[in-house]
């Protein structure tokens, strides 16, 4: 855990349920759901509406590792003070 005064190092000990932090904004378009998908999750949900209208999502759907990759942009460029820059 960070030491008391340490600005800018938490570590995941640090944070706190219901401790909120606030980041940018980005906006996940068709194009970037498909750009994203052929190259690293290539999903019929992920790649063809069509497809995915048959599943849960009844619609093209951006994969989670996009969503999760958008989620660590955010982090990085909102400051979000994680001790190395290391996330998990």
């Amino acid at each position: 855990m960070s030491q008391p005064g340490e600005r800018g190092a938490l570590f995941l000990d640090d944070l706190q349920v219901g401790q909120r932090f606030v980041s940018g904004t980005h906006a996940v378009d068709e194009a970037q759901i498909l750009a994203f998908a052929r190259e690293f999750d290539p999903q019929g949900f992920h790649l063809d509406d069509a497809v995915a209208k048959g599943t849960l999502f009844e619609g093209l759907a951006a994969s989670g590792w996009h969503t999760a990759a958008v989620t660590m942009k955010l982090n990085v460029q909102g400051g979000l003070p994680f001790k190395g820059g290391i996330v998990g």
